[in-house]
């Protein structure tokens, strides 16, 4: 009963620091010098409509939540 009730309490622990952690690339503003673009997707795993933004100094994507 001991090891099942750990068990749970570690997957519980697991989702709630995936719930809580940003994605790789996420952000929830553009920072300041953050290009716009007009690329927008969904999500597929949150459903949010997304924006990407490119950081001119090292060219990375971000991904920005609209709305």
């Amino acid at each position: 009963m001991g090891i099942a009730l750990l068990v749970v309490a570690a997957l519980v622990v697991l989702f709630l620091i995936t719930w809580t952690v940003r994605r790789h690339g996420e952000a929830q503003l553009p920072a300041a010098g953050w290009q716009r673009t007009d690329e927008v997707f969904i999500d597929p795993t949150t459903n949010r409509r997304m924006r990407v933004w490119i950081d001119p100094q090292d060219g990375s994507r971000r991904y920005v939540p609209e709305g």
